[in-house]
């Protein structure tokens, strides 16, 4: 089959058939496409698909949370098993029906492995990058996404499909991306027996006519998808001997290694907490030096404490989920610089009104409630409210906000998600409306040390 015939074989929907694994799968008659008997008749048997989906979390346990996130739906249209980009995980009952536990397990986490690396979304940047269209290249797209997981997710308890694609089958090199893959090889003879092959719009951006959509049930939300790949990242750093390479190189990825406005922003919260006067009180336990001097009086001697940080966090309608998810690295860098006492950092959610108070236990969570307007001195008011009152308030914000009128009476760091070009006060007659196309936000005052997230240098301002 030449590259017009995968092209219409993708055209009709990749072929429908329900036998095979991802890549290949078991064949009669010889080779060509799965052959399928009494389709209709069969019901889904989810006491097995199920079972198979805990096999498979007991083999991959860091994959645990994304492999329980996925939810099933019947559907007698797809090949084998497919997901769309919203986490849904289309399934055959045929296929189900045909196919040993233990393969169904290595189906779960080679389907799931899509959706954490994200091969929809990067399949949709390399089209447009490289203008590929049509289903043909969507089909090589897939291909190639099967090649960049199926290298390394079998074995340990995971049995491969007969069929399935492997770097291998196309005389490529294990342990390379899909972006990489796609350069190396072209639609022709030796993909003909892989044109039914199908994991869905989850695996290369094209949609299906069996998808839900963005509108269908039981879908996740762009912010909890990445809390679960959050959570997966998390499981495979804290163990990272049960983890392939190429889990582990996700995973780092997924937490984004320190960059240079991080260590800026650490440097300055540290500065801030030793500046003198913070964290200092007075103590009757331990009796001043002094007091020998002044007879008949008990003088208080100054005791130095741990400082306590306050990380006001914009949530208002202008900051991205992307920027959201930045700020929890950031209040775990901010951990970090205070010597990793996480009880001595507190989050405030604040868009025009401050949410409540969240002792830091883990990132994950800290639930960052907002999505209307901007008033960060809201949560400037919130974080002075508390006991004990926090020596630095860090605040993490595009910088679209009023600002308090006054100095507050602890040091202040500002975080500036990355925006377009700030001006140093307000354009003369420039639209107040956020949603302007004139608006120039209010820069921070004078007095708070600021922070470019995402710049090389720190203003100096202190």
């Amino acid at each position: 089959m030449g590259r017009s015939g995968v092209d219409r074989a993708a055209r009709r929907g990749r072929v429908a058939v329900a036998a095979g694994g991802p890549g290949g799968g078991h064949r009669e008659g010889g080779g060509g496409r799965p052959v399928i008997h009494g389709r209709d008749e069969i019901a889904l048997d989810r006491d097995k698909l199920f079972s198979a989906r805990l096999h498979a979390a007991r083999c991959r346990p860091y994959l645990a949370t994304a492999l329980f996130a996925l939810h099933v739906v019947e559907s007698r249209r797809v090949p084998t098993m497919a997901v769309d980009r919203h986490w849904r995980c289309y399934v055959s009952p045929v296929f189900v029906a045909r196919t040993p536990v233990a393969e169904l397990a290595g189906v779960w986490v080679h389907e799931v492995s899509h959706l954490l690396r994200d091969h929809h979304g990067r399949s949709d940047r390399v089209a447009r990058e490289r203008g590929l269209t049509g289903p043909g290249e969507r089909l090589r797209m897939n291909i190639a996404a099967d090649c960049e997981i199926n290298d390394d997710v079998y074995g340990d308890g995971l049995v491969r499909p007969a069929g399935a694609v492997v770097p291998e089958t196309l005389l490529l090199n294990d342990g390379e991306l899909m972006e990489d893959y796609l350069r190396q090889f072209r639609l022709g003879p030796r993909i003909q027996e892989l044109a039914w092959l199908d994991c869905g719009s989850g695996a290369d951006g094209l949609e299906r006519e069996w998808d839900l959509g963005p509108d269908g049930a039981h879908g996740l939300s762009a912010r909890e998808r990445d809390a679960v790949r959050f959570r997966v990242a998390q499981g495979i750093t804290g163990r990272p001997g049960d983890a392939p390479d190429g889990w582990r190189r996700w995973a780092e990825e997924v937490f984004h290694p320190p960059q240079p406005w991080r260590e800026l922003l650490g440097a300055a919260v540290r500065s801030a907490v030793s500046g003198p006067g913070v964290g200092e009180d007075y103590t009757y336990g331990r009796l001043s030096r002094r007091s020998a001097s002044v007879p008949g009086a008990v003088l208080p001697s100054l005791r130095r404490r741990p400082p306590h940080v306050c990380v006001v966090i914009d949530t208002s309608g202008s900051v991205s989920d992307a920027e959201l998810g930045s700020a929890l690295l950031e209040v775990a860098a901010i951990s970090r610089a205070v010597g990793g006492r996480r009880d001595l950092v507190s989050v405030v959610p604040c868009d025009a009104a401050a949410g409540g108070v969240h002792r830091v236990c883990g990132a994950e969570g800290i639930a960052l409630v907002g999505g209307g307007g901007t008033d960060l001195r809201a949560g400037f008011d919130r974080a002075l409210r508390m006991r004990p009152r926090p020596d630095v308030v860090v605040a993490l914000t595009d910088g679209q906000t009023p600002w308090p009128g006054s100095r507050p009476p602890c040091r202040t760091v500002v975080g500036l998600f990355p925006r377009f070009p700030r001006s140093s006060r307000r354009a003369a007659g420039g639209s107040r409306d956020e949603d302007g196309a004139e608006y120039v936000p209010d820069t921070p005052p004078a007095w708070a040390r600021v922070v470019e997230l995402g710049a090389g240098t720190a203003g100096g301002r202190t």
